[in-house]
């Protein structure tokens, strides 16, 4: 099992160089100056061009300030907001906790519905429940993330009334931040009313966030199961007088969950994307927001290191899919 993470670690490394050179070449291949941009209309002197050239060192050669920011990288210095004068690592680490909770519940929700409707429709293949689901999966699949969300805030916060239409809690409640997770820190502070706030708050961003991962997990759990219960063990453990529900569960279930886990996995791609849209709907204080922001107020360093920490996220997310390929089928670890 250790040569196996090596393995996948080493792939990790020249991919992690890619993406910064993808991140540090961001600013450099925008058209016109970076630092011009950064004004945005207002006049600046050539003074002062030069002054902020040189203090974020675009004065330099590329080789050179690609090997400084790759220096700050290994050291955890990402560099320091245009707007805020914080560092950006710190800034990103305060506001994870928000998207992390939001990525969470929507990803608990797309495999709490999207794994027993894909069983569901592929043992029963051909049915009225089997058909439902594939166009449901169908229409949650190409529906856009804005539009749903809008949708859900029309009806369940204006005609409804029922959720509320942003942020993560009621103004009515404040209590000092413990774990960063709304959820949690409502329960740990006792006030009443506190925690159905907070949920109340993330049930929309919840289920337009989680759609598209949900849609795409039943329609691969249905695929999935439909190749393994026509296999022959499958028909050898139906022989032998199996219940269905262990002949599912035991025998084809397990089999059919490589392909559901990688894309599970794959989804955090999208959640991450999908994230910056439905935070900036909600008004969601996470990493979404603060990236469109950062676009708004041409906070270039922000948009820089926010690419390639949320990038490192995701690789680090298909090391643990990869590990779990192992764990399910050892046969893959030991070829």
């Amino acid at each position: 099992m250790l040569r196996f993470l090596l393995s996948r670690l080493a792939v990790l490394i020249p991919t992690f160089l890619g993406v910064s050179i993808i991140a540090f070449s961001f600013i450099r291949l925008l058209p016109g100056d970076p630092v011009a941009l950064m004004a945005g209309e207002r006049v600046m002197s050539p003074e002062r061009h030069a002054e902020i050239s040189r203090q974020l060192g675009y004065d330099r050669p590329l080789v050179i300030q690609y090997l400084d920011y790759l220096g700050g990288i290994v050291t955890g210095d990402l560099g320091n907001s245009i707007v805020t004068k914080r560092p950006i690592l710190g800034e990103f680490f305060t506001l994870f906790p928000a998207t992390l909770e939001l990525s969470l519940c929507a990803i608990f929700f797309a495999v709490l519905l999207g794994i027993p409707a894909g069983i569901i429709a592929a043992v029963k293949r051909g049915s009225f429940f089997d058909q439902s689901v594939m166009g449901v999966a169908l229409v949650g699949y190409s529906m856009p993330i804005f539009w749903w969300g809008l949708l859900l805030i029309i009806l369940f916060s204006g005609v409804l009334q029922w959720t509320p239409v942003s942020g993560r809690i009621s103004l009515l409640f404040f209590f000092p931040p413990v774990t960063g997770f709304m959820l949690i820190d409502s329960l740990l502070s006792g006030q009443a009313g506190a925690f159905r706030s907070a949920l109340s708050h993330l049930v929309l961003p919840t289920i337009v966030l989680g759609t598209v991962p949900l849609a795409v997990i039943a329609r691969q759990t249905r695929s999935a199961m439909l190749e393994v219960l026509g296999e022959d063990y499958v028909r050898t453990a139906r022989a032998k007088g199996l219940a269905p529900g262990r002949v599912i569960g035991l025998h084809a279930l397990r089999n059919a969950l490589i392909p559901v886990i990688t894309t599970i996995g794959l989804q955090v791609g999208v959640l991450m994307a999908g994230a910056i849209l439905t935070e900036t709907i909600f008004s969601w204080p996470g990493i979404g927001k603060w990236m469109v922001d950062s676009v708004f107020r041409r906070d270039y360093p922000v948009i820089q290191g926010g690419l390639l920490i949320i990038a490192a996220i995701i690789m680090l997310v298909n090391l643990t899919v990869d590990l779990l390929y192992g764990l399910i089928n050892p046969r893959i670890r030991h070829n």
